[in-house]
């Protein structure tokens, strides 16, 4: 249950992509710090100020534009039919948080673990929030370290619900 794994292939983007700030979000970059978990959506966060141009090399690479999103982004149809959300939300964390270094098992660039949470902290769906606890759950002293701090800085009012979701973590993956 603690294997982190890459089963499900998704499009590559790193060459359409290079040079631009951006990293697999959502359900699919989970699986960097959990078990990979069904997802119909495969959700990218570029960098605001790269958007235009991460949009036109999608569209150049065979992307289509199918709408706009609720939130600032939008939704592609990849060649191959997947669903693919383009997402432009200006975190204020967002320098920080995208680092080329951090990938997942398939080699995807990801958010590191701090970013993840703070940015599923921030939307908290009933899905966001079991997968907060799961990730939270399987994660080292060092790692919760860095996301304690992360949300200290940039979420001060929700530190209390972070150990709860730590707690209720380790408590689900049988760290407790």
């Amino acid at each position: 249950m603690r294997e982190r794994s890459a089963l499900y292939a998704w499009p590559d983007l790193r060459a359409t992509l290079k040079g631009i700030r951006w990293a697999v979000v959502g359900a699919v970059a989970t699986r960097a710090y959990m078990p990979e978990r069904m997802t119909r959506g495969f959700d990218i966060l570029v960098h605001l100020h790269d958007g235009d141009a991460a949009l036109a090399r999608l569209n150049d690479a065979g992307f289509e534009v199918a709408s706009e999103l609720s939130i600032p982004g939008f939704m592609l149809n990849a060649p191959d039919g997947t669903e693919i959300d383009l997402l432009l939300i200006p975190f204020e964390w967002l320098d920080e948080s995208l680092q080329p270094d951090q990938t997942d098992a398939a080699g995807y660039p990801v958010l590191g673990l701090p970013y993840l949470v703070l940015m599923k902290m921030e939307t908290s769906r009933p899905q966001d929030l079991g997968d907060l606890s799961r990730m939270l759950g399987l994660a080292d002293e060092d790692d919760l370290t860095q996301v304690r701090a992360a949300v200290i800085r940039h979420m001060p009012d929700a530190a209390e619900d972070l150990e709860s979701l730590i707690y209720l973590g380790r408590l689900e993956m049988g760290g407790i």
